[in-house]
């Protein structure tokens, strides 16, 4: 599954330059931050190097129709979209069991498609 330390290996040097890919939470930056550091122990690697957001109100969340009914804290479903160049919404994949994740292989195929 693609979790947070496997997709640092996601692209390729070449593929960085026309692909970013960004983290959103809830969580302010410095439990952002911790939370990257954790990674890195548990992966015995630098930490994550990509854009890591933080949308403690949720604008973003909401924006998508991520949010968790059932969360009163307002944590949104795991969920990987791939956008194109204008934003627009590609491919997504969403998921309540917070395990369960897309691999780096479905997501590559997702970006594959996009002209």
């Amino acid at each position: 599954a693609a979790q947070l330390g496997e997709l640092k290996d996601l692209l390729t040097d070449e593929e960085r330059a026309s692909t970013r890919i960004v983290a959103l939470s809830i969580d302010d930056a410095e439990r952002i931050e911790q939370m990257r550091q954790r990674v890195a122990e548990e992966q015995g690697a630098d930490p994550p190097d990509y854009l890591f957001l933080s949308d403690p109100g949720s604008r973003v969340i909401d924006r998508y129709g991520l949010r968790n009914p059932d969360d009163d804290r307002g944590i949104p479903h795991p969920t990987t979209l791939v956008l194109d160049r204008h934003g627009v919404v590609r491919w997504k994949f969403v998921e309540t069991d917070y395990r369960v994740r897309p691999t780096n292989e479905m997501i590559l195929e997702a970006l594959a498609r996009i002209d």
